[in-house]
C-alpha cells in the first residue's frame, strides 16, 4: 500500500504538486480566517476559567486559615481558663501561708498567671481581627466570583454561537484539505507545514508579485522568476523560505 502511494506521488508533476500546494494554502487560509472571526474569545474563556479557579483556591485558603485561627483562639481560651483556675487556687493558698517567702512565691505566681491571661487575650483579639479581615476578603472574592462567572457564561455563549455558525464551513474545508494532501509528496507537504507554522501570516506558498516574493516582498532576480515559471522544480525564497509559484499557476492576473 505504501508502495502504491509512493508511485502515485512520483507520477505527479512538479506543476501538479505546486498547484495542489497553492490550493491547499488557499483552503488553510480560509480556515485561518474562520479562526480569526472567533478572535480572542477562546483565550478569553480560558483566562476567565483560570481566574475563577484561582479565586476558588483563594477562598478555600482563607477559609482554612480562619479555621486554624479559630482553633488557636479556642486553645488560648483554654489557657485562660487554666490560668484563672491556678490564680483561684493560689489565692486560697495565700490564706494559709506560714511565712513571707511563701507569700512572695504565691504572689509572683498569681502575677505571672495574670500576665499569661493578658497575653492570651491579646492573641485572641489579634486572631479575631485577622479573622474579620479574612472574612471580608472572602466576601469580596465571592462577589468577584459571581461577576467573573457571569462574564464567563456570556463569553461561552458568544463563542458557542460563533463556533456553531462556522463549524460546518470549517469541517468542510478541513475535509477538502485532507483530500488534497495525497496530491503532494510527503517531503514537500512536511516542508510546507513547517514553513507555514513558522510564517507570521500562515502563508507557506506565495506567488510572485511585481517581481517580488509575495511573502516578504524582497525582489526576485529575473533568472529565478524564469525558473519559477518553468515549474521544473520547487523553489523557495532565499529570504523568507516560502515556496514560490508564478501568478499564472495561482490563477491570478499579474499586475504590471
Amino acid at each position: 500500500m505504501a508502495t502504491d502511494k509512493t508511485k502515485k506521488e512520483q507520477s505527479l508533476t512538479v506543476e501538479q504538486r505546486l498547484k495542489a500546494l497553492y490550493e491547499l494554502q488557499t483552503i488553510l487560509t480560509e480556515i485561518d480566517r474562520i479562526k480569526t472571526i472567533r478572535g480572542e474569545l477562546p483565550l478569553e474563556v480560558k483566562d476567565l476559567e483560570d481566574n475563577i479557579e484561582g479565586l476558588h483556591t483563594r477562598v478555600e485558603k482563607y477559609q482554612n486559615e480562619i479555621e486554624e485561627l479559630r482553633r488557636n483562639s479556642v486553645s488560648e481560651s483554654e489557657k485562660i481558663n487554666e490560668a484563672q483556675a491556678k490564680i483561684a487556687r493560689y489565692k486560697e493558698q495565700l490564706d494559709n501561708v506560714r511565712n513571707n517567702r511563701e507569700f512572695d512565691l504565691l504572689s509572683k505566681e498569681i502575677e505571672f498567671q495574670s500576665l499569661e491571661i493578658e497575653l492570651c487575650q491579646k492573641h485572641i483579639n489579634e486572631y479575631a481581627r485577622v479573622i474579620d479581615n479574612k472574612s471580608r476578603e472572602i466576601t469580596a472574592t465571592e462577589e468577584t466570583l459571581v461577576d467573573r462567572n457571569h462574564i464567563l457564561q456570556e463569553k461561552k455563549a458568544e463563542l458557542e454561537e460563533i463556533v456553531s455558525e462556522t463549524r460546518q464551513d470549517e469541517e468542510r474545508l478541513r475535509e477538502q484539505a485532507k483530500a488534497l494532501e495525497p496530491s503532494i509528496d510527503a517531503r514537500t507537504l512536511a516542508a510546507f507545514k513547517r514553513i507555514r507554522k513558522n510564517a507570521r501570516n500562515g502563508l507557506g506558498v506565495v506567488y510572485v508579485q511585481r517581481n517580488a516574493c509575495g511573502g516578504c516582498f524582497n525582489r526576485i532576480p529575473a533568472q529565478k522568476q524564469m525558473e519559477i515559471k518553468m515549474h521544473k522544480k520547487i523553489i523557495v525564497c532565499e529570504y523568507c523560505g516560502r515556496i514560490m509559484i508564478d501568478s499564472e499557476l495561482a490563477g491570478v492576473q499579474e499586475q504590471l
